[in-house]
């Protein structure tokens, strides 16, 4: 059985891949060509890493409207034109916290060709590499034949393609979220801190597991307090650092966000599914209840279920309720897949709707994957140009994963806790 998963995963991966480079991004190419939308890099990393070189070499102002026209030349292969209305919106600025230049300061002195080729490569090995230790951090115990499993699904799917492409730094927060949390299990708390500082490159993503590992840590206060004091050690660190280069970054750093927000963000999900009073109302509804949930689990000890289950919901209502839709986020979700799987066999044994909604999250995936494989298997057969108009469809399902995903978790959380309190009265 193990090694049939093996080989199916490898099957699924081929699928993936084929249909993304050889029917995918063509058509995707023949789109925006169509459209006239300037195409240079494309590469998300690019105004990060131009960024980081005119700092660290030229102490040049990232946030400054010249290098944001630069970066601009660069991603599109020239400045947009304001007065051109089929121009793209997105100006891609420099809207990260100045001290992500220090995670790109190795490769500032080297060809953006040569930084985008190891950072596809970094970016794929890093999103394998979250499976082994959310496993251990959510506790999911399983044979290593089931771990290569995990991981190569976790490249075999349409984030990974798009981080391979795109190269966000969306994936490198979620290994600092999954390594901090690996870190809390084996004790190693001043090492979680850091990484859980150094995730704040992009706040969206962390702030929610900032806010459960801060409540965790005042669980047991006395035993965690050295996961709060690196944490904002070296956050403060970070800052100080980032001020060093560019004296009065902050304010600039914040106007820069608020101008992304005008022309980069994205509704949430819940805003895409629901009237915009209706997602308001929800959202703060899912950060109320999840901050209701880690409080109530705040002492449970890292590794352990209710630790599980904190860093799942984190990441679950994280994706719902951030405005932004991009699949190279979705990644964030793998605790929460997780936390499913390793609760099957109550999942199984519950009613009618955690068994259903579950089966939805496998669903969602095995429609990305089985549509990629037979679009990947009939390009062996037919011109993959003929199959373009066919393209989207593996996509079909991307944007329902995470709030089924999510809905899955709040029908199986009850059925679980039904299932420990029942084994608890036994065993009493």
């Amino acid at each position: 059985m193990p090694w049939y998963a093996l080989a199916a995963s490898l099957l699924i991966c081929f699928g993936i891949w084929r249909w993304a480079e050889t029917i995918l991004l063509p058509s995707n190419t023949k789109v925006a060509q169509s459209k006239r939308i300037p195409i240079g890099n494309n590469s998300d990393l690019y105004p990060r890493w131009l960024g980081a070189r005119e700092s660290l070499l030229h102490g040049r102002d990232p946030y400054s409207p010249e290098m944001t026209s630069e970066m601009q030349a660069g991603f599109y292969g020239r400045p947009l034109d304001p007065k051109n209305p089929s121009d793209p919106k997105d100006q891609v600025g420099f809207a990260y916290p100045l001290y992500v230049i220090f995670l790109l300061a190795p490769t500032v002195t080297l060809p953006f060709s040569a930084v985008l080729k190891m950072f596809q490569w970094l970016l794929l090995m890093s999103l394998a590499g979250c499976v082994p230790l959310w496993m251990g951090a959510v506790g999911f115990h399983t044979r290593p034949v089931f771990k290569a499993v995990g991981m190569l699904l976790a490249v075999s799917c349409y984030p990974a393609v798009s981080e391979y492409h795109l190269q966000n730094l969306a994936v490198l927060v979620a290994l600092m979220l999954a390594a901090a949390s690996a870190a809390a299990v084996r004790g190693w708390l001043v090492l979680a801190g850091f990484l859980i500082a150094l995730s704040t490159i992009k706040p969206q993503l962390s702030a929610l597991f900032i806010l459960f590992f801060m409540l965790w840590t005042a669980g047991q206060w006395k035993t965690r307090q050295r996961l709060f004091y690196s944490f904002f050690a070296s956050l403060l660190a970070l800052f100080v650092a980032a001020e060093a280069v560019s004296p009065g970054w902050v304010g600039r750093f914040l106007t820069a966000i608020r101008a992304y927000q005008s022309y980069a963000a994205d509704p949430s999900i819940l805003q895409v599914l629901l009237p915009a009073w209706l997602a308001g109302l929800l959202a703060a509804a899912l950060v109320g209840f999840l901050v209701l949930r880690l409080w109530q689990w705040r002492k449970g000890p890292a590794g352990g279920q209710q630790f599980g289950w904190a860093l799942a919901w984190t990441a679950a209502v994280t994706l719902a309720v951030m405005p932004k839709l991009a699949a190279y986020n979705q990644p964030l979700l793998i605790p929460a897949l997780l936390v499913l799987l390793a609760n099957r066999k109550t999942i199984w044994k519950a009613r009618l709707l955690p068994r259903a909604l579950t089966k939805g999250v496998l669903m969602c995936l095995l429609w990305q994957w089985g549509a990629a494989l037979v679009l990947a298997l009939a390009s062996l057969l037919v011109p993959p140009s003929r199959l373009q108009p066919a393209a989207g469809v593996p996509e079909y399902t991307l944007l329902a994963l995470p709030p089924i995903t999510l809905l899955a978790m709040l029908a199986s959380a009850g059925a679980s806790a039904r299932a420990r309190a029942a084994s608890a009265k036994s065993v009493g």
